[in-house]
């Protein structure tokens, strides 16, 4: 049977490379009726941070990648966290030095940087030199006695090739001597990934392994291990690069990248308040903008809004507040590397598993193209069901905060429909904002107010657009476009210089969906105060 796994780090949120990959690994999973692991490597404790793991949890979950085995589901071959699992880990090292296939080493980081230099200088790549001789326990208990760290290295067989069979790049051959020595346990005692992915691999069943090309150059030593420990070697697919269109790849330290060069651009930038809107120290501010160091992504993410900058979207997360579908995602992802064999692009996710196979993944890089993820999206908003949209709508105004999000599904549901062509959930909260906002509270766009209301006598037609709305006997759609048509009909104009004033009053800008559904909407009171409050406010201007 068919095992694959995702084994993201919890130390920042779930980049769309990582989704790619997870999305890969469950594709072929459901393909082939097998089983998907969801494995948690946490074992960099320092670089590990609290939100993470639970927030990568939720991505996937969005996307609707669920998991046969893992955190939240449990299964037959846990713990699901490597920092859980430390005594299996042991058990492995222990059988390796035990054989002389692994040994201590007592290097400090100061040590092993000046031979780093000493290499470099004689301009020769670094080469860990293994000792004649093992250290043994003793070794270990004085070298502690000492303070020195204590690591566990893989003595890496150097008599013959490491070939890598590769589903996407073929036979890859690294000759003897190109794989050196590794560390497979740190000095906290816990094991490096390259020592736990393999165990793990072995203990869960793993029959392939889905990664990204990065990963092509550790495998070697992976087989190694293998080999070593008697373990079997997974069926590996390393693959290809997704990059920007800025032709580099794509990073997700683009949104910090991002923030920085906003906060830099600006005069005499207020870094105190901006630091307090990031929850992290006016020291932390300083660091970050010198590139020293980079704060996690939720205070990347408050600097951002409190600044009113729009960053990039890298993580899923960021797609999700952006107003993106997860059927969108997982379409647009599904073919960043791989193709269905024919000329079908937007599909959804029963159309994938059926479609999906290893064959068909590329060598060549893919561009991660946001005009066609727009136009993706676009498609899909009018492909999913009613029910389906009106959950994502509700659970993206829930995420960003919109005061729609205490609209009754009634209601939402309408907005929906007028809001039909729209490119990203996103641009329907924007266009329809204005029906949850107070009377007092419209935010007037001033290049609207200037282009609509101060030209063509705009403030005159509202008036008289709102003396007709008075006499209206009964109030819907149909009979506020008669008031509207008549009313342009009556002065020989074009609809657009009646309905834009009343566009401007109601929503305070010219975007809105259709103005009589905007209107009926609204609710003539609500219409007939705002344009009382337009007049009044801008009358004395013009």
């Amino acid at each position: 049977m068919v095992v694959t796994r995702f084994a993201p780090s919890p130390t920042g949120y779930l980049h769309v490379g990582g989704a790619r990959t997870a999305l890969f690994n469950w594709l072929y999973a459901r393909r082939m009726g097998g089983t998907f692991i969801l494995r948690i490597e946490d074992t960099d404790l320092k670089r590990n941070t609290p939100t993470a793991m639970q927030q990568v949890i939720q991505d996937l979950r969005w996307l609707g990648i669920d998991w046969d085995e893992g955190p939240e589901v449990g299964g037959p071959n846990g713990p699901y966290l490597q920092s859980r699992r430390r005594d299996i880990y042991d058990q492995y090292i222990t059988k390796l030095l035990d054989q002389g296939k692994a040994y201590y080493c007592f290097d400090t980081p100061e040590e092993l940087e000046a031979l780093r230099r000493e290499a470099s200088e004689g301009k020769q790549g670094f080469v860990y030199q293994r000792p004649d001789q093992f250290p043994d326990t003793r070794d270990v208990e004085r070298a502690r006695s000492e303070g020195r760290p204590v690591t566990v290295r893989f003595a890496v067989p150097q008599d013959q090739p490491i070939i890598v069979q590769d589903v996407i790049r073929g036979d890859v051959t690294f000759g003897p001597g190109e794989v050196q020595d590794f560390i497979i346990q740190k000095s906290d005692g816990f094991p490096t990934y390259h020592f736990a992915v393999v165990v793990d691999d072995e203990l869960m069943g793993a029959t392939h392994v889905i990664r990204g090309q990065e990963h092509l150059m550790n495998t070697p030593s992976h087989q190694a291990l293998q080999a070593a420990l008697g373990f079997r070697t997974p069926v590996y697919a390393h693959m290809s690069v997704t990059v920007s269109e800025s032709g580099g790849k794509l990073s997700k330290r683009e949104r910090p990248k991002a923030l920085r060069e906003r906060i830099k651009s600006m005069n005499d930038p207020d870094l105190e308040s901006l630091a307090l809107a990031g929850g992290i120290s006016t020291e932390e501010m300083e660091s970050f903008l010198n590139k020293k160091t980079t704060p996690d992504m939720p205070a990347i993410d408050a600097m951002a809004a409190h600044l009113g900058v729009h960053l990039p979207e890298i993580n899923v997360v960021d797609f999700f507040r952006s107003g993106y579908l997860p059927e969108t995602m997982v379409n647009f992802l599904a073919l960043l590397g791989w193709n269905p064999g024919d000329d079908r692009e937007v599909m959804d996710r029963e159309e994938l598993i059926a479609a999906f196979n290893l064959d068909r993944l590329s060598k060549s890089n893919s561009l991660f193209d946001r005009k066609k993820l727009m136009s993706f999206n676009t498609e899909h908003i009018k492909r999913v069901s009613p029910a389906a949209l009106l959950g994502h709508y509700k659970a993206f105004l829930a995420e960003i905060g919109s005061p729609a999000a205490r609209a009754e599904d009634e209601r939402l549901t309408r907005i929906l429909k007028v809001c039909l062509g729209a490119r990203t959930l996103e641009e329907i909260e924007q266009k329809t904002r204005f029906l949850f906002v107070d009377n007092t509270k419209v935010d007037y766009d001033e290049t609207a107010v200037e282009k609509v209301l101060f030209k063509h006598n705009g403030l005159g037609v509202l008036a008289e657009v709102g003396d007709q709305f008075k006499a209206l006997a009964e109030i819907t759609a149909e009979s506020i476009e008669q008031v509207l048509r008549g009313l342009a009909d009556q002065k020989q104009i074009g609809l657009g210089k009646v309905a834009q004033p009343l566009r401007v009053a109601i929503c305070g800008t010219t975007i809105s969906p259709p103005i009589f559904d905007s209107v009926d909407m609204l609710g003539m009171d609500n219409t007939l105060a705002r344009i009382r409050i337009a007049i009044e406010k801008f009358d004395n201007k013009n």
